[in-house]
């Protein structure tokens, strides 16, 4: 991936090759996006590589891409024609499918990203991802789960849009977004499955590493840049900054006690006396209940 670093002083900056950058694609279903989002998509993508291969699939005859013109031009996406060949059902998504596999055993692209909210897109981006390759779905919220879930991320276009319009703005702060309970689950399992002191703190990094092969979520789609800023929001965790074993400053953070899991001082022993009470009261409502 591409990257600037200083060295020693001011105007010594070492630039890594572009023969070095990942090869991206990022193929669009225009019938299904709004362009409005392009410019804050491909800022994603830099986070993958250089998106050298730009392409827009549609019937650019219909009324409805004539705002797609200006944007093709402007951000050097190839658009590709695709003529309705049924009234009502447009034929983008086999033509996208198409040139998807083709790059993919050409071998040349590091990672994709998908611009559509069509779920006819999951098993394609399912076979990418048997490959190896990230792939980073974009669309609006009505996007089917389906596909959420099969992307490496996915990313709420409007709501990266927004994002990227406060930021271009002063004294901007996240909006305050509702956090649903499957995301706080998700954070606790992942806290739960990482490596944690005897406090109970474990390193953000990680958290967010095993949250993301669990899940497609990004942070992005509730108003924060960093998982770090979520956390931080969310008054069923505790964050502090430490120290790894290097000594490099680092995130922490721990669920407040009795919410994912039972105190550290309950052992095994315990929690078998638990489950044998748990039966024993069963067993004796049964009893009650036939007398």
């Amino acid at each position: 991936m591409a990257w600037l670093a200083s060295r020693g002083g001011e105007g010594h900056v070492a630039v890594m090759s572009e023969m070095q950058a990942h090869n991206i694609a990022l193929l669009i279903d225009a019938d299904n996006v709004d362009p409005s989002g392009i410019d804050a998509v491909l800022t994603v993508l830099a986070e993958l590589g250089q998106v050298n291969i730009r392409r827009a699939y549609g019937n650019w005859a219909k009324d409805a891409l004539k705002r797609w013109g200006d944007i093709t031009n402007r951000y050097g996406i190839r658009p590709h024609q695709q003529f309705d060949l049924t009234r009502g059902k447009n034929a983008t998504d086999m033509a996208m499918t198409i040139d998807a596999v083709d790059l993919l055993y050409q071998g040349k692209v590091d990672g994709f990203g998908i611009m559509s909210s069509d779920s006819d897109f999951t098993p394609l981006v399912t076979r990418l991802r048997q490959d190896g390759l990230p792939v980073y779905c974009f669309g609006d919220a009505k996007t089917p789960q389906a596909l959420q879930r099969a992307c490496t991320r996915f990313i709420d276009t409007a709501k990266l849009v927004r994002g990227q319009s406060r930021d271009s703005t002063t004294d901007s702060k996240p909006e305050k977004v509702d956090v649903d309970d499957e995301l706080i689950q998700l954070l606790g399992d992942a806290w739960k499955a990482s490596s944690r002191d005897d406090a109970g703190f474990a390193r953000l990094h990680e958290v967010g590493q095993i949250a993301g092969n669990r899940s497609s979520f990004d942070v992005r789609n509730y108003g924060f840049k960093r998982l770090s800023e979520l956390v931080g929001s969310l008054d069923r965790f505790e964050m502090k900054r430490g120290q790894d074993e290097r000594k490099r400053i680092e995130n922490q953070f721990r669920s407040l006690p009795g919410l994912f899991e039972t105190s550290r001082g309950q052992n095994a022993a315990a929690l078998e006396f638990r489950r044998k009470l748990h039966a024993f009261l069963l067993l004796k409502l049964s009893v009650e209940a036939w007398e």
